[in-house]
């Protein structure tokens, strides 16, 4: 007799109907570094689907910090923070985050996405409210899940129907306001300078996700209140090292008050194994680099001005990007896929979004820069983009528009 938890599995056939079409985009086993250039089924490719936005993962500066190291503290820390999993270098990156992002305080996690789900499961109680950006990180939305508190979605960057969710709550309950900085998908600043005004209209709190935004906005790449100068009226700051930050985990920045509360609250922090100290280590030698190389930011920027630029000339679609994440529109499942695996054939790396992550006349690719792209990929890259869209006859927009 087949159980029921195998038949309801069996009941999946999304993927096995695409690997089946021949344009699985998934999973894409790179046997280099991520780099510019990487390694696909034994040929090099361009990449244009990384995060890895100051091109640092293979600066030789912070592979020699993680083998350090790892000649020191070994591999791992065989336990949580809460335990014995706590070295003075996770300590030391804390103080140094902390004061990157202008907080009093800071705690490491050992991923991105357990911040968000430890912060939010615990930072508010079962009378108050979670307000999100309908377009906020999986991450967050998770994390809300796991929250007795009532969340509360709104249209994105909809300031309008942000007031009209906040003033319907009471007053005496806290409200905390949780957005995106930079949208991972669309590519879009979040309006911050509103939502700080209606926040102390209505007496709320706020929490930036700045996982794309630190090392690509603000002073020294210090995020999205850093960029608006309203980092004292932004009350926790998240980001994430697997990006600018060329390592993996993951941290919050607040008052030490709340960094302490979260300290013995968050779960995700309590049971759960500590950050690396080859992670940590990397992630100190990239924020060293960072500020001292604030050309890297620049480039990326010049960069992204260039991207833009020929890919208006060459009448796509990109929406209301203000980052160097490009969504390129396809309006197509299926071409958006067909689009995806002729430009890597062509070599060239992007990545798909098609529905249910966005509705399938919104599916698209994201286009995404590094401050170590050269001219000449980028424009390699848009020529062959734009020679597999007139095949797959994807429309282009007819009007230009001022960039």
């Amino acid at each position: 007799m087949q159980k029921q938890l195998h038949k309801k599995i069996a009941l999946f056939k999304d993927a096995e109907l695409v690997k089946q079409a021949g344009v699985y985009p998934y999973f894409r086993v790179i046997t280099s570094g991520q780099d510019t250039e990487v390694v696909l089924n034994g040929k090099r490719v361009l990449m244009f689907g990384s995060n890895s936005y100051l091109g640092l993962t293979n600066h030789p500066k912070i592979e020699e910090a993680a083998k350090k190291a790892i000649t020191k503290y070994g591999t791992g820390c065989a336990g949580s923070r809460f335990l014995n999993g706590t070295l003075d270098l996770h300590i030391e990156a804390e103080k140094k985050l902390a004061a990157f992002v202008n907080k009093e305080s800071a705690l490491l996690f050992s991923t991105g996405f357990q911040v968000n789900l430890g912060v939010l499961s615990s930072v508010t109680g079962r009378s108050d409210y979670l307000i999100l950006d309908e377009y906020d990180h999986a991450s967050l939305i998770d994390g809300s899940r796991l929250s007795f508190s009532r969340t509360l979605k709104y249209r994105h960057n909809d300031m309008g129907d942000l007031e009209q969710k906040l003033s319907a709550l009471p007053e005496s309950a806290v409200k905390l306001i949780v957005v995106d900085g930079i949208f991972s998908m669309e590519g879009d600043i979040v309006k911050l300078p509103e939502i700080v005004e209606i926040a102390e209209k209505y007496g709320a709190n706020i929490m930036v996700d700045d996982a794309h935004s630190l090392g690509v906005i603000g002073e020294s790449g210090a995020g999205t209140a850093s960029h608006f100068g309203l980092t004292d009226k932004v009350d926790l700051i998240m980001g994430t090292f697997s990006k600018s930050l060329a390592s993996l985990g993951g941290f919050i920045a607040g008052d030490e008050i709340i960094i302490d509360y979260l300290k013995h609250k968050a779960r995700s922090l309590i049971f759960s194994a500590s950050m690396t100290p080859a992670s940590v280590a990397s992630v100190l030698a990239a924020l060293e680099i960072i500020q001292s190389e604030p050309e890297r930011i620049e480039q990326l920027w010049s960069n992204t001005r260039y991207a833009k630029q020929l890919l208006h000339d060459g009448g796509f679609e990109m929406g209301p990007t203000e980052s160097p994440i490009i969504p390129v529109y396809v309006r197509d499942n299926h071409k958006t896929f067909m689009l995806t695996k002729m430009l890597q054939e062509d070599g060239i790396f992007v990545n798909p979004v098609v529905s249910p992550a966005v509705p399938s006349d919104a599916s698209l690719i994201r286009f995404s820069l590094m401050a170590t792209h050269t001219f000449e990929q980028i424009e390699e890259a848009v020529e062959k983009l734009s020679k597999a869209a007139a095949i797959l006859e994807i429309p282009l927009l007819k009007q230009k528009f001022e960039l």
